[in-house]
């Protein structure tokens, strides 16, 4: 595409979009306010030539404005609001000053853009954070039961341990004299099953859509890590999307959130916890199969059958990555002596390497 000539800026909502238009030859700046849905602006982009490139931040409004400039031919970006330089100082924020910020960061080239999925992905993506919604009701329907027990004196004191058949039995065996408390207990109780039905058909439907996504390679070749099953592979691909716009693993990692935040000056550096940026679900799976690292590493029987047909090079690599991370985790964990939990996330940030290997090899 030719030299933009102009550069807009666009703050989208449902029912208006605010436009600000910079010519980059002039230096004029023209602010519009459209009403409509956001494909409002559209011919106000066509009006302004090819040469014109407009920007807008994602959010709830979603990536159809991108997708339909696209196949009309015009240069509409997506970028990360987390991303956008502010001044600390600016205390009025208005929807025009919005649309005017991004259309002079562009003309600069100080945003950052977001890759725009595919109408397939995006819907998968979807389903992808409503297994992992479901998760966190579940745990909040949880501790709503477990603490109205404790209220009550009562505790599950094993054998095993919470939410195992031996627990539930225990629930069911359980009554209460009055009947507000029996009618809680009921309620709560329904509340869980009912979460537990709802994840169960999510999880379902995601090891039937697998096979067949976008990332159907991918999916199966990060199976092929200990510790990551089909729902935290396609957790992973739905987050991260196109392994190769990351030219290399450590730019993986940043997006991920788990390179430690800095403070450097003169000659002094100071580092502290991971910075947490980027999709926390796709943190939450690589911790979570980071935490296999303790063990010695070994090939299980189900880890052998998720690994059958794949390439050798791919379960060269998760072998690879076994091995590098138990041996990463008895250094933090026992020789340095550090938290368990900060080695399981020193050792989750090496798996993402291993596992951006893995999915771009050809």
């Amino acid at each position: 595409m030719a030299k933009a000539t102009h550069f807009v800026g666009l703050d989208v909502h449902a029912r208006q979009t605010h436009a600000a238009v910079l010519d980059r030859d002039t230096g004029e700046l023209q602010r519009r306010r459209l009403s409509g849905d956001p494909l409002v602006a559209l011919p106000l982009l066509e009006q302004l030539g090819p040469d014109a490139r407009a920007v807008y931040e994602a959010g709830p409004t979603g990536f159809v404005l991108a997708r339909v400039g696209v196949e009309r031919g015009l240069d509409v970006r997506v970028c990360a609001p987390g991303l956008i330089p502010r001044k600390p100082t600016e205390r009025v924020k208005t929807d025009a000053r919005d649309a005017e910020r991004l259309a002079r960061l562009l003309a600069a080239g100080e945003l950052s853009f977001v890759r725009v999925p595919t109408v397939e992905e995006e819907q998968l993506r979807d389903l992808v954070r409503a297994r992992e919604d479901l998760r966190g009701d579940l745990n909040r329907a949880r501790q709503r039961l477990s603490h109205f027990l404790r209220r009550r004196g009562l505790r599950f004191d094993g054998p095993g341990s919470s939410w195992t058949s031996r627990h539930r039995s225990w629930l069911r065996a359980l009554s209460f004299e009055d009947r507000a408390s029996q009618v809680t207990f009921a309620d709560y109780l329904a509340a869980v099953a009912a979460i537990e039905q709802r994840r169960d058909a999510v999880d379902q439907a995601l090891e039937q859509l697998a096979p067949t996504s976008p990332w159907a390679e991918t999916i199966a070749r990060l199976r092929c890590f200990r510790g990551i099953d089909t729902l935290a592979a396609i957790g992973l691909c739905a987050e991260i999307s196109d392994f190769e716009r990351f030219a290399h693993p450590r730019q993986l990692a940043a997006y991920l959130g788990l390179v430690p935040c800095e403070r450097s000056s003169d000659e002094k550096r100071r580092q502290g916890s991971i910075t947490k940026a980027g999709p926390k679900h796709s943190r939450r799976l690589l911790v979570q199969a980071a935490k296999h690292a303790y063990r010695r590493p070994s090939i299980s029987d189900e880890l052998r059958r998720r690994q059958e047909g794949q390439d050798p090079r791919v379960i060269a690599v998760a072998w690879r990555a076994q091995q590098r991370l138990h041996r990463q985790w008895h250094r933090l964990a026992t020789r340095r002596g550090k938290h368990p939990n900060l080695a399981t996330v020193a050792c989750a940030r090496e798996l993402a390497t291993f596992v951006w290997e893995a999915a771009l090899i050809a």
